[in-house]
């Protein structure tokens, strides 16, 4: 069976981890989450797949690039320009990505899959099917039931006694919600589709195709299924996710190295005593990576591949880009470190050359550290001196 992802979008709620990635490419516990996406549509045989890139494209293509390591087929629809030496992105929407794809070799000539890059979920996508047939409309939508509160993020669906859609309102305004039904970027159609794109134009699913498709009163339905979906749409959803799957609130999504003690995951070719370092879990701790006793580690933590964490440094509810070395003067509490960036779990950030602790924080690549030379301890989660003498080694 064919599907498409859809891959294409910048992912401006979520920098500045996205500066250097496209948005299906946010790790989660060390995944991409387009990989787990890939895997899950493959368990339902759904393994002949497009995907429309846009922004960072080569960065997305060149990692998965013809899916044969994940048994699938992948192909990708550019969809900007180069200029010169540069590729200028212009992305279609959604709904154009989609049309972009079946007019350059009609790759949908059946009932296809489409779903966004920016979200894991473990829907059976046999019950899916089975309804979408039973219904026989052009589209099916899969819906999830949430709070009030949330319902301004997402699109808002209505549908009839015969789970008819009736009305779609795309981040809707508080209060003004026509239910508790929201899209979750995963649906079902028919190839008819197209007739109801336009070419030649940026078009959205949920902004454009499904408001036109009740306003012409075309059959299409939704349905609420009993799984479970984590929706990364900015930063505080990729820490919030990170810490349920850890602490057990989520099950089935993969956990990274091997469970060593209760809730620590260790990968390969670590260096870690850990009948030594003070270690609480729930942590992840990538391959090759090094953790000097008298380190202080406290989960929900993640730590990247490669990393090395000095003894004295303290990281807690924290998680850690690859090859990220943390000094013994360093106190890191609720961040994510991403590159040169230290971001909270509400999604401010500051730089390390801002606070005066780009030495503190470094590539373990590339780190030079002096021997024997006194550093003012940094709080990394507050981004201030505290004025506490640490020595700082070779290593």
């Amino acid at each position: 069976m064919r599907g498409m992802i859809l891959g294409a979008g910048k992912g401006t709620r979520v920098k500045p981890i996205t500066i250097n990635i496209p948005k299906p490419m946010i790790p989660i516990l060390r995944r991409p989450l387009m990989e787990s996406i890939i895997l899950q549509l493959r368990k339902f045989g759904i393994n002949e797949l497009a995907v429309n890139t846009s922004y960072l494209a080569p960065v997305l293509e060149n990692y998965f690039r013809d899916g044969i390591q994940y048994g699938v087929d992948l192909c990708y629809s550019y969809e900007g320009e180069k200029v010169g030496d540069k590729l200028i992105g212009k992305a279609l929407g959604s709904a154009g990505g989609m049309r972009k794809v079946q007019e350059y070799a009609h790759f949908f000539d059946d009932t296809f899959v489409v779903v966004c890059g920016d979200a894991w979920f473990d829907l059976d996508f046999s019950k899916a099917l089975e309804f979408h047939r039973r219904k026989g409309g052009l589209a099916t939508i899969i819906t999830k039931e949430m709070p009030d509160e949330m319902l301004t993020r997402y699109g808002v669906v209505s549908v009839d006694e015969q789970q008819r859609v009736v009305g779609f309102q795309e981040k809707p305004a508080v209060g003004s919600a026509c239910s508790n039904m929201v899209n979750t970027g995963i649906y079902i159609f028919e190839p008819e589709i197209f007739n109801f794109i336009p070419a030649n134009q940026s078009w959205d699913i949920g902004g454009d195709l499904f408001p036109e498709l009740v306003r012409r009163g075309i059959p299409f339905y939704a349905q609420d299924f009993d799984f479970q979906w984590l929706d990364v749409g900015n930063i505080s959803d990729v820490w919030q996710v990170t810490a349920d799957i850890l602490n057990g609130h989520i099950s089935g999504y993969p956990i990274p190295g091997k469970e060593e003690l209760p809730g620590v995951y260790v990968g390969i070719n670590c260096q870690i005593d850990l009948e030594m370092v003070d270690i609480k879990g729930p942590v992840v701790i990538g391959n090759g990576s090094r953790i000097e006793t008298g380190a202080v580690l406290r989960g929900p933590l993640v730590i990247g591949q490669n990393c090395y964490i000095q003894a004295g440094a303290t990281l807690k509810h924290s998680i850690l880009d690859d090859y990220t070395f943390v000094s013994g003067a360093a106190n890191v509490d609720e961040r994510i470190l991403h590159g040169e960036h230290c971001i909270d779990h509400q999604g401010n950030h500051f730089t390390l050359d801002e606070i005066g602790a780009q030495w503190i924080l470094q590539d373990t690549r590339e780190r030079y550290v002096p021997d024997e030379i006194s550093r003012e301890f940094i709080n990394v989660s507050t981004g201030m001196n505290t004025n506490v003498k640490s020595s700082t080694r070779n290593s």
